[in-house]
């Protein structure tokens, strides 16, 4: 008798670690760091920290949520693609039921993390639940999808912005608007290895419609336009300068070489061109930023 809550206790653990994995808990990545940047960039390096852990509270639920979602919507999807059939829920490694409550614990956090901030953030959560719920269902109607992950994924920059300030302001639109169109170019790479797939699923990718070659294209264009709306940022907040510009370098460096690997064609090279790259990225934009805030 004695030993059965350690072993429950270790079923437990293996669940949740399945879980994380299941939802590539790791790729948190993409979104904390440009939230804490934002924050960070606003307060002059001097964020309130209550604010500042409720808003990075809120961001990984809210990303955790949609990530655990997309896997119980797509789940048909990604049994009858070769890539994504060894996935957990197609494997039968973990019950949609069990991603349903792990996304709906997440999605409690979302809400207290808001109430603790302001009425502006409770008052857009319901926009937030159309952004977290609507992705999934995007692409099987719209090659636009990709631009809708950019916009759900950004929100986590803006809602940093809203937690601060209980309102909105011009500048914050820059800053979320760079990582809309770097989340929806990495996308479109990602979706390169799909094509076919997609096209026999009646799955609308852009790759899916346009063809590999448009969507390298437009995959190039959307990180030129991140590239562009970050080295404006120093027009709207006047303290950023030499350090952090040379963030922008380091990030129009790494997007240069995520499209340069993209170029492979296998599944290796894109599996590393939109997630490992793109998992250094926003790091090395927060360190460039915080030298410039702390240091410079």
């Amino acid at each position: 008798m004695a030993s059965r809550p350690p072993a429950a206790l270790a079923g437990g653990l293996r669940k949740l670690g399945a879980i994380g994995d299941a939802i590539m808990v790791r790729h948190t990545l993409f979104s904390l760091p440009f939230a804490l940047a934002a924050v960070l960039i606003e307060t002059g390096g001097r964020p309130p920290l209550a604010k500042l852990a409720w808003i990075l509270l809120a961001a990984a639920a809210a990303r955790n949520a949609a990530n655990a979602l997309n896997r119980v919507v797509d789940r048909e999807i990604d049994a009858a693609n070769p890539r994504t059939a060894g996935r957990h829920l197609p494997a039968g490694k973990l019950a949609p039921r069990e991603l349903e409550i792990f996304a709906a614990a997440m999605l409690a956090l979302l809400v207290l993390a808001a109430a603790m901030l302001n009425w502006l953030c409770v008052a857009l959560l319901p926009a937030a639940g159309i952004l977290v719920f609507g992705y999934s269902y995007t692409k099987r109607f719209t090659w636009l999808c990709h631009w809708w992950l950019g916009l759900t994924c950004s929100a986590a920059t803006m809602g940093a912005f809203l937690g601060l300030a209980g309102r909105f302001e011009l500048r914050y639109f820059v800053l979320t608007a760079a990582v809309a169109l770097w989340v929806a170019g990495f996308d479109i790479v990602y979706a390169l290895q799909d094509v076919e797939v997609d096209r026999a699923q009646g799955l609308r990718s852009f790759p899916a419609r346009f063809g590999p070659r448009l969507a390298r294209l437009m995959a190039a264009a959307c990180h030129l336009g991140t590239v562009l709306l970050l080295a404006a940022a120093p027009l709207f907040w006047r303290g950023l300068g030499a350090a952090y510009l040379a963030g922008v370098g380091a990030v129009a460096a790494l997007l240069a070489a995520e499209h340069l690997v993209a170029a492979g064609g296998t599944e290796r090279h894109i599996r590393i061109a939109a997630y490992g790259i793109n998992e250094v990225l926003p790091i090395a934009f927060l360190a460039f930023a915080c030298l410039e805030l702390y240091l410079v």
